[in-house]
């Protein structure tokens, strides 16, 4: 019976210290978010081959959709519980501080100029540039392009990096998704496709007898968790979730599942920043 007594104890303190915990972060923090209601809005891609697409049966799968599965566990909510919103590269920002979501995990570039918008956790892991060009043509780089047409989504850092080294000596062209750009350039409409090597591969890794990758990354992208602007109590926790996937081999293990199949090496994860 004593022994009984304790156990039950120990529970009831583990409940408590996980209330008082969420009961001190801010009312706008997504701890408290998903504290309160049990449940959070994911927004990430459904086109994002190994990284975050929509099967058949509506399932979200691929790495980005495996950390989103694993911080949300870490706040407290089941995979159930789970809502997922397609939420196009142009207009995260946007979902994030007008509450259509409660985080953003979709291939999501740091940069300066985002975290003067959002608040990141992360960065969970780390790519670059590169181009994706029919087997049929011989483009070696970015400067082998003067003159033809390149695709990518609208609002990334690859449209970004395309203007600032190519400027007007290429067509850009810009589309809501990467994988209309995709389809775009198997028409023969586009010359290339541009954007984060990690999510070319999961195209190459579809139809390998019409595209292939370039191979030539001129850029870094490390990938964050967006939040809205000042969560810090949300960008602590998110932060303390990644590296706990880190450490518990999940994370390496989800990228063997999801993405070296299509050729993107296993590296070390960067360092995660911030508290």
């Amino acid at each position: 019976m004593r022994r009984l007594r304790s156990l039950v104890n120990v529970a009831v303190a583990g409940v408590l210290l996980t209330a008082c915990s969420a009961s001190t972060a801010e009312p706008d923090s997504i701890v408290a978010r998903a504290s309160d209601t049990g449940s959070l809005i994911v927004g990430t891609q459904f086109d994002q081959p190994g990284l975050s697409e929509r099967t058949m049966d509506g399932r979200v799968v691929g790495f980005d959709a495996d950390v989103a599965r694993f911080v949300a566990a870490e706040l407290g909510v089941a995979e159930e519980d789970i809502v997922w919103r397609e939420v196009l590269p142009s207009k995260r920002e946007e979902a994030l501080n007008s509450g259509a979501v409660d985080m953003v995990v979709a291939g999501y570039s740091i940069t300066d100029e985002r975290s003067r918008e959002v608040t990141f956790a992360g960065p969970y892991f780390q790519t670059g540039q590169d181009l994706l060009i029919r087997r049929t043509t011989t483009f070696t780089g970015p400067d082998s392009l003067i003159g033809r047409t390149v695709c990518t989504s609208r609002g990334t850092t690859s449209a970004a990096n395309v203007k600032r080294r190519l400027g007007k000596l290429v067509k850009l062209a810009e589309y809501p998704r990467v994988s209309e750009c995709v389809t775009a350039l198997i028409a023969g409409r586009v010359d290339a496709v541009t954007t984060d090597g990690a999510i070319l591969a999961g195209y190459v890794a579809q139809n390998p007898e019409l595209v292939t990758l370039v191979g030539e990354q001129w850029s870094t992208e490390n990938y964050g968790i967006g939040l809205r602007k000042g969560d810090t109590d949300g960008q602590a926790a998110v932060n303390a979730a990644l590296r706990k996937m880190i450490d518990s081999g999940s994370w390496r293990a989800s990228l063997e599942r999801h993405l070296a199949p299509s050729g993107v090496e296993v590296a070390t994860p960067p360092e995660i920043e911030g508290p």
